[in-house]
C-alpha cells in the first residue's frame, strides 16, 4: 500500500538534497527512509515520524532559504500523513 504524503516527502526531499550546499547527505537518507516506509506494509507510527521530522527541524536552521522551504513542503506533507494514523 503506498502512502502518497511520504511519498510527497520523500520527493521534496530529494529535491532538497540536490540545492542543499549542507546536509544533503542527511537529506538524500531521510527521502530513502520516508520512500521505503511509503512502500512498506504497515505504515510507521507517530514515534517514528516524530524523529523524522526533528531530524528535518535541525537541518531546516542550518540550510538556505529556497532549501528550508523544500524542507517545510516535506515537514507539511509528513504532518498530514500523522494526521491519519491512530495514536497519539
Amino acid at each position: 500500500m503506498t502512502r502518497t504524503k511520504l511519498e510527497t516527502a520523500s520527493e521534496r526531499l530529494d529535491s532538497a538534497a540536490d540545492s542543499a550546499e549542507t546536509n544533503a547527505d542527511r537529506l538524500a537518507d531521510l527521502a530513502a527512509q520516508l520512500d521505503q516506509l511509503a512502500e512498506a506494509d504497515r505504515g510507521p507510527d507517530h514515534g517514528r515520524m516524530a524523529r523524522i521530522q526533528t531530524a528535518l527541524d535541525e537541518i531546516q536552521q542550518e540550510t538556505a532559504d529556497e532549501t528550508a522551504a523544500t524542507i517545510e513542503d516535506a515537514r507539511t506533507a509528513i504532518s498530514e500523513y500523522r494526521a491519519t494514523v491512530d495514536g497519539v
